[in-house]
């Protein structure tokens, strides 16, 4: 009876979020996008930004484009870029979104591209798990697990 719910659950589960697939670990397969290591980190009380994290690989043959992005606790999130010129550092909305090329992987991770989450209604504390919404040009809408690693953390954890 047991595995019976197991499998009936599981099933379940399959047919409930069809614009995504798991892959090995914790990769995320959305079309002909891999996503894998979604990560944001901690923000200290009363911060009202944060930030997230994560690689998109194309395995596919046509480029796509990562055009939008939600994830509770933010009241909205921009996908920045920071650059440095003439020893300045800066950073700036990408308004176009990131496309991704065929054969291509982007990362977003700290000093680079990342997703800066706006207008936070609460603290993201370390192991918060925040259910962001990826909108992809060709690859649709896609749920991905963000988990928050600690303030100030360069980096996912090992065991991420």
């Amino acid at each position: 009876m047991m595995k019976r719910l197991l499998q009936l659950a599981v099933l379940m589960l399959a047919l409930s979020t069809p614009a995504f697939a798991q892959t090995p670990a914790s990769d995320i397969k959305a079309g002909d996008l891999v996503i894998t290591q979604p990560w944001s980190r901690a923000t200290p009380a009363g911060a009202k930004v944060g930030a997230g994290y994560l690689t998109i690989r194309n395995t596919g043959q046509q480029p796509d484009r990562l055009v939008s992005v939600s994830m509770p606790p933010a009241g909205r999130v921009e996908i920045h870029e920071m650059a440095e010129k003439d020893g300045v550092m800066t950073m700036r909305p990408m308004s176009g979104g990131v496309t991704i090329a065929p054969g291509q992987t982007v990362t977003l991770a700290p000093g680079g591209i990342h997703l800066m989450l706006l207008d936070l209604k609460s603290q993201i504390t370390r192991g918060d798990q925040l259910q962001g919404v990826l909108e992809f040009e060709k690859a649709g809408k896609v749920t991905v697990p963000f988990v928050a690693e600690a303030v100030g953390a360069p980096r996912p954890s090992a065991g991420h």
